[in-house]
C-alpha cells in the first residue's frame, strides 16, 4: 500500500519549471526599450515591481561608463515583453574610492526637484577639492550646485534630466559655476532617486538617425566649403604679395650693382695713389 500511494504522490507531483515561461525586460523609450534582461515566472503579475540592475556600458557599449549603475522597475506586461520605467542610479563604491582621497574635502548635498512634466526626483551630487577648504566655502558651492540643479529641472523633462545627469554634463555645468568662485576639482551625482513618476504628458522632440546622418553631412560640406575658402584666400594673398616679392627682387639687384660699381671705383683709384707715392720719392 505504501509503494502504491508513493507512485500516486510522484505522478501528481508536477514539474514547476515547465509552468514558467520566459519574458523579456525592456528599456523605458529614452533608452530605444534595450532588452536589458530575461526572466522566468509562472505568472506574468509576479513579475510587476520587480528591479533590474543594469549597468550603462551594457546599453551604450560605451566601457568608459561602467561605472554607472541604472535601475529599473517593471510596471507592465505585454505579451511576452515586461515594460519597465527608471527608478534611479548609482555610482560604483570603486569609482568613488578613487576621487576620495585624504587632505581633500568633500561637499555633498541632497535636494528634492520637481520637472517640467510633474515628476518628483531626488539628486545627490558631491564635489571634491585638491585640498581642505572652510565650512564658508563649502557652504557657497552648496548653494551654486542646488541652484543649477533646479534650473535645470525646471526647463527639462524626467527623460531628459536623467539624460544630462548621466551624460555628465549636470556635473560640468555645476565645475564651470563653482570655478569662477572656488577651484574644485570634480563635481559628480552620486545617487538618484525617483520620488513620483511624471503626470503630465509632453510629447519630447527625437531626432530621428537619418536626420542626425543629414545633419553630419551638412557638417561635413560645410567644413570642405571652408576649406576651399580658405586656399583662395591664399591663393589671393600670395598673387597680391608677388608684386612685392618683384619689387625686394629688383631693390636688391640695383644695391648689388651699385655695390660693384662702388668696387670698380676703389680699384681704379688705387694705382693713382701708389704713383703719388713713387713721384714724392
Amino acid at each position: 500500500m505504501a509503494k502504491a500511494r508513493s507512485r500516486t504522490t510522484a505522478r501528481k507531483i508536477k514539474d514547476k519549471w515547465k509552468a514558467k515561461n520566459w519574458y523579456n525586460i525592456l528599456a523605458p523609450p529614452s533608452f530605444d526599450n534595450i532588452t536589458i534582461a530575461d526572466t522566468l515566472s509562472d505568472n506574468p503579475n509576479k513579475l510587476i515591481n520587480r528591479v533590474t540592475e543594469v549597468s550603462l556600458q551594457d546599453l551604450t557599449n560605451d566601457f568608459r561608463k561602467s561605472h554607472i549603475k541604472l535601475f529599473f522597475k517593471i510596471n507592465k506586461i505585454e505579451d511576452n515583453n515586461a515594460l519597465t520605467q527608471f527608478i534611479g542610479h548609482e555610482l560604483t563604491s570603486d569609482y568613488l574610492r578613487r576621487m576620495i582621497r585624504r587632505k581633500r574635502s568633500k561637499i555633498d548635498g541632497v535636494y528634492d526637484v520637481n520637472t517640467r512634466d510633474g515628476a518628483s526626483i531626488r539628486v545627490k551630487p558631491f564635489a571634491t577639492t585638491d585640498k581642505r577648504i572652510q565650512n564658508s566655502q563649502k557652504k557657497i558651492v552648496r548653494d551654486t550646485m542646488k541652484q543649477t540643479i533646479y534650473d535645470q529641472a525646471k526647463i527639462s523633462t524626467l527623460s531628459e534630466f536623467i539624460q544630462f545627469i548621466i551624460d555628465g554634463k549636470l556635473g560640468s555645468e555645476v565645475y564651470k559655476k563653482c570655478k569662477k568662485l572656488y577651484p574644485v576639482k570634480r563635481v559628480e551625482v552620486n545617487k538618484t532617486e525617483v520620488l513620483k513618476s511624471p503626470s503630465i504628458t509632453i510629447e519630447e522632440k527625437k531626432v530621428k538617425k537619418e536626420e542626425k546622418i543629414e545633419d553630419t553631412e551638412e557638417i561635413k560640406e560645410k567644413t570642405t566649403k571652408n576649406e576651399d575658402k580658405k586656399e583662395e584666400k591664399t591663393k589671393v594673398e600670395t598673387k597680391k604679395k608677388e608684386p612685392e616679392i618683384k619689387k625686394t627682387e629688383k631693390t636688391t639687384k640695383k644695391e648689388d650693382k651699385k655695390e660693384e660699381k662702388t668696387k670698380v671705383e676703389t680699384k681704379k683709384k688705387e694705382p693713382k695713389s701708389t704713383k703719388n707715392k713713387t713721384d714724392k720719392k
